[in-house]
């Protein structure tokens, strides 16, 4: 699988400012770098994926690029907690990128000799059985990022030491490759957002549309209530995620990723009943979804819809 390029966004990236997760050599700078109109734009370094979303929200910059989901380690948490909860940001794109852990350290290091592997907090997760099986007793030392994790083992100058990084960051930093692909799972992706302050990308016919529900009353069947409006119309959601509100103990929020757009009739339909009827909505964006096309079966479901409300209309129109 390969990440997946929006060439024909509208907006002028070449003009324009995009924060995103430092130092250099970061996942979340090579997938950037997968999209030739993000990578013509002025880039801000970060110290934190929150700062980089705050950078937006604040106007330091025009955009902001950051994880979001990760097929192993699930949920990058300090992204959709600031989305949902501390900002009025909308996702503009999405970006899938495969994931290659390698495991860098010195030209005179050796596996064998390790005391300490530094990297970030998912990226130690999605190698943990590599660890476990390979450096046995090895301190694991979270950082930053992974860059951050290459560049102190670089700086540092001690043999005992290793990172987990990308290739990107292993150049950058001139240090020895001691081990490849040692993620836990082959089909390791990380999935990346690009977010503004304002702004809806026009439907392409393969979107994806993303909300945060809160619930106005926690009763039995509540949840199922939302669920049914979304079967009911065919929509399929791609994601479903409860999320502490940080409200109080036991109130949770749902976070919801569904195939289609806000333009798109069965779509705000949908949404339209269930802020009506059940929950609170945030909107977090509709926006070009990557893989496999599901656009048949929206279609399909919209012409259903189409034609049942004729079917409704002309039985009305006999009233007297």
């Amino acid at each position: 699988m390969s990440a997946a390029t929006d060439s024909d966004s509208p907006t002028p990236f070449a003009s324009s400012t995009i924060a995103h997760l430092g130092p250099h050599g970061t996942f979340t700078e090579e997938a950037l770098l997968t999209q030739p109109d993000l990578a013509a734009a002025t880039r801000l370094l970060r110290a934190s994926n929150t700062e980089v979303l705050n950078a937006v929200e604040n106007g330091e910059t025009d955009f902001g690029f950051a994880p979001i989901e990760n097929s192993i380690e699930g949920t990058v948490n300090a992204t959709i907690d600031t989305l949902a909860f501390s900002s009025s940001l909308l996702i503009q794109r999405e970006i899938d990128l495969p994931i290659a852990m390698q495991l860098f350290g010195h030209k005179d290091s050796a596996p064998s000799s390790l005391k300490q592997v530094l990297s970030h907090p998912h990226a130690l997760g999605q190698c943990r059985l590599w660890l476990r099986d390979n450096l046995p007793g090895v301190e694991t030392v979270a950082t930053n990022s992974t860059a951050d994790a290459v560049r102190m083992v670089a700086d540092e100058g001690n043999p005992e030491m290793a990172a987990i990084g990308n290739a990107l960051a292993g150049r950058l930093q001139n240090l020895a490759t001691l081990a490849t692909n040692i993620e836990d799972n082959a089909g390791n992706i990380t999935r990346f957002v690009l977010v503004a302050q304002q702004g809806v990308p026009q439907p392409t016919g393969h979107d994806k549309t993303s909300v945060v529900m809160f619930q106005r009353n926690d009763r039995p069947g509540s949840l199922l209530s939302m669920l049914q409006e979304f079967a009911a119309r065919s929509i399929n959601l791609t994601k479903l995620e409860s999320r502490p509100t940080k409200q109080a103990i036991g109130d949770y929020c749902f976070i919801m990723d569904l195939q289609g757009h806000i333009a798109d009739e069965l779509v705000a339909d949908c949404l339209k009943n269930i802020r009506a009827k059940a929950a609170d909505i945030k909107f977090l964006g509709s926006y070009p979804a990557v893989g496999a096309t599901a656009h048949q079966v929206r279609a399909d479901a919209s012409e259903a819809w189409r034609s049942a409300e004729d079917w409704i209309a002309e039985l009305r129109a006999s009233m007297y």
